[in-house]
Formats: structure tokens, C-alpha cells, sequence
């Protein structure tokens, strides 16, 4: 399987470009609740699921 870039997720999925937004923010921030949320949203994207609606709320409210 080969991986893709984080250019390559956001063509094929809004989300996941969101969730590559605001994990470097977390990151920056420290936010390891969010990191984790936002890294298990780039998996479900990059495997083609639909992500968990809990961390999508997580990723969702970071800037709110």
C-alpha cells in the first residue's frame, strides 16, 4: 500500500485536510488529546473509512 501525501488526502477527502490543519496546531499547542483524535482521523481517511464521529468533534471544535 502506498502512502499518501498529505496533498494527495485532502483532493480525495476535505477531512482529512482539516485534520492535518489542526494536528499541526495541537502539535504546536500540545494538545496530545487532539493529536491523537486528528491522527486517528488521517488513518480512517488514508484506509478509506469514515473516521469515529467522536473525533471528528474533537478535530471539528479545536478552532471553535
Amino acid at each position: 500500500m502506498a502512502l499518501l501525501s498529505r496533498d494527495q488526502t485532502a483532493q480525495d477527502n476535505p477531512a482529512g485536510d482539516i485534520a492535518w490543519t489542526v494536528l499541526d496546531a495541537a502539535n504546536d499547542l500540545g494538545d496530545t488529546v487532539t493529536v491523537d483524535a486528528c491522527r486517528r482521523v488521517i488513518d480512517a481517511n488514508l484506509r478509506g473509512v469514515e473516521p469515529a464521529p467522536s473525533d471528528m468533534a474533537v478535530v471539528v471544535a479545536f478552532f471553535g
